[in-house]
């Protein structure tokens, strides 16, 4: 089992939209980052990425196609995408990913659904599925209404891409939760459970 970053640009945030309480006048770089999952003869992308960004100051972006090139992977490669909510940066370039099962949670298709050709394979679920034996998607509903992280276990750990229910690893790491919430009870419920030594996260805009 491989769990491979893929960054495909670097930018920059308000700290108030990356936590609670944060300085608006302070602004603190983030990258743009896609996960690849190789497991059970699978190759798995976790968010599609996006290849605009309207209003946001993009640096050394290549997109996710590149990047992924970058690692050898085609997009012909992927077999399953898994949408971890539907806002454009996560979900503008699926339509590139024709031959793979997209899979996404109901609320999220509702609002995510124009970004997906009608010929494609969509997979909707409402609270989990499981991909695999090993990787299952888990609504949280803190970022938006469905958004989800990503559970993947392996040799006895659970390791967890966070989609951007936590944008920065501060925000684990002091248990404070993202300034950009569309329900801040389940945002702190998702750092008070991740932030536990019982997980590895991983982020979509840091390190």
């Amino acid at each position: 089992m491989e769990i491979i970053p893929v960054i495909y640009a670097h930018s920059y945030l308000p700290e108030d939209q990356i936590f609670i309480r944060g300085d608006k006048s302070k602004i603190r770089p983030i990258i743009f980052q896609v996960y690849l999952i190789k497991s059970d003869g699978r190759t798995i992308l976790v968010d599609a990425g996006c290849e605009t960004m309207p209003g946001f100051d993009m640096k050394n972006f290549i997109g996710t196609v590149k990047a992924l090139k970058n690692t050898g992977t085609e997009v012909s490669d992927i077999t399953d995408v898994i949408i971890t909510h539907a806002h454009h940066d996560h979900i503008e370039c699926v339509k590139y990913f024709s031959k793979a099962v997209i899979h996404i949670q109901k609320e999220e298709f509702s609002v995510g659904k124009k970004y997906i050709p009608d010929s494609f394979k969509v997979n909707t679920f409402d609270d989990e599925f499981s991909v695999c034996d090993n990787v299952k998607v888990i609504k949280i509903g803190g970022h938006s209404q469905g958004s989800c992280v990503v559970e993947i276990e392996n040799n006895g750990k659970i390791y967890v891409i966070a989609g951007d229910e936590c944008y920065l690893r501060e925000c684990l790491d002091k248990k404070i939760p993202t300034g950009n919430s569309y329900n801040l009870e389940n945002s702190r419920n998702f750092i008070e459970k991740y932030s536990t030594e019982n997980y590895v996260v991983f982020l979509c805009h840091d390190e």
